[in-house]
């Protein structure tokens, strides 16, 4: 069987726990709101940083927990730098190491799955009413081999973000195409010399990967069960070769931005040195915050298509996942009470992230935001993930398309050279995932 699977470059999302927890004590029983879990307690990791004041949310879904349930929440908050050794540590330990709930990034998931440290919660989910509604990119970055691990909690994606004033000042519309991507890009770079028009970042690994997705290519497909490169194929050769021509052909991106990673591009927004570039549905806060100025003066567009519609866009973000101890059951209630409805909705408005369900999405796209309603149509329709093996973070360690792009752009080789070599190093990352 072959699977093809558009496979993003990588979330900048690495999952780290500083502390184990206690599984709790047996419990089979149904937590249906029946006061069976009563004198329980789940053990519960998240992680610090994604929201800013997270301990009023969790006070209140503990207390709307324990009313439900009977049963008592304790939150343990880790921090992100460290995840899959101390997640590991706590898998080699056994189900009393492990915590009955934790929040898991998305490209996590198939590796602790492979592990059998996490529960399948495919029946429930469907039980449950939930698989029609979820996002689709995100329902497929937390299941392996048709089994669902976890529920999609929160998200982002990339889309284009753009100042209003500079485009209305030379009468340009936000592109739909690559080809008028592309003229823009240019008009932009002619009457605004002192700007970026278009950053071509080298170091930013999902900036490139929309332009292979467009043009139809892969980054990786498994065939029978192994998992081989595809950035050297046709396709993914021509998109690479549009996104890196920005650049060395039309010259809209200048030499310094060749090595410019996401935040050194940040950085030039809150400068005020940027015109249009590839951002997070988080980007344009972020950048208002670091420059008041251009508050009023940003829009966002989804990623356009080679002739029109959308280039997909990575979407990463976190899952709430259940792992093996004695009180799944319970566990899975409150999995499903945090990641649908009203705390699905407050933890989103929270963190600027968007909710796994489609219904919660529409609502947002329904409020017709500017800088929201065109990241949450991205997320929607043009959604993709990273291959489900652990080998492909270990290409992400390495900066195999980072350095793929970077070679392209300081002309130290061409685009099919490039590609080949990056596909040659990551098929010797993935045999040794066999």
């Amino acid at each position: 069987m072959k699977r093809r699977v558009i496979a993003a470059v990588g979330i900048g999302m690495t999952l780290g726990l500083t502390a184990t927890a206690c599984g709790g004590d047996d419990s089979g029983d149904k937590a249906k709101g029946n006061g069976s879990g009563k004198g329980k307690t789940l053990t519960v990791w998240i992680m610090e940083g994604t929201n800013p004041d997270p301990e009023p949310f969790f006070k209140e879904a503990a207390a709307a927990f324990k009313k439900q349930t009977g049963a008592s929440i304790k939150v343990e908050y880790q921090q992100w730098a460290s995840a899959q050794k101390k997640f590991t540590t706590a898998i080699e330990g056994g189900k009393d190491q492990v915590p009955d709930v934790a929040e898991v990034g998305t490209t996590w998931v198939p590796q602790f799955a492979e592990t059998g440290a996490l529960v399948d919660v495919t029946d429930k989910v469907k039980e449950s009413g939930l698989s029609d509604d979820l996002v689709a990119g995100l329902q497929d970055a937390g299941t392996l081999d048709g089994k669902q691990y976890g529920m999609p909690w929160y998200a982002g994606v990339r889309s284009i973000v753009y100042r209003t004033d500079v485009f209305d000042k030379h009468g340009l519309k936000a592109p739909t195409t690559w080809k008028e991507l592309q003229a823009t890009a240019k008009t932009l770079k002619e009457k605004e010399p002192g700007m970026v028009a278009f950053p071509v970042a080298g170091g930013a690994e999902m900036f490139a990967a929309p332009f292979v997705w467009g043009a139809g290519g892969e980054l990786a497909v498994e065939e029978g069960g192994q998992w081989k490169s595809a950035i050297n194929s046709a396709d993914a050769v021509k998109g690479i070769a549009y996104y890196t021509g920005l650049a060395t052909k039309d010259k809209v991106s200048p030499a310094k931005v060749n090595t410019w990673t996401e935040k050194e591009v940040g950085d030039a927004w809150n400068k005020g040195q940027i015109a249009m570039a590839v951002g997070g549905n988080w980007t344009p806060k972020a950048i208002m915050e670091g420059n008041p100025d251009l508050k009023g003066k940003l829009a966002a567009v989804p990623i356009p298509g080679q002739t029109g519609g959308m280039s997909k866009s990575f979407l990463g973000g976190s899952y709430l996942s259940t792992f093996q101890t004695d009180q799944q059951d319970l566990a899975w209630e409150f999995v499903k009470m945090l990641t649908t409805g009203e705390f699905a909705t407050k933890w989103a408005e929270q963190t600027n992230y968007f909710p796994g369900q489609n219904s919660e999405l529409e609502k947002v796209a329904a409020q017709k935001d500017p800088l929201v309603e065109p990241f949450a149509q991205q997320m929607m329709e043009a959604g993709a993930t990273v291959p489900k093996t652990k080998a492909y973070g270990e290409i992400q360690a390495s900066k195999v398309i980072p350095r793929m792009v970077q070679s392209i752009l300081n002309g130290k080789a061409n685009v099919q050279q490039a590609a080949d070599k990056a596909a040659k190093e990551m098929d010797a990352i993935f045999a040794k995932d066999k």
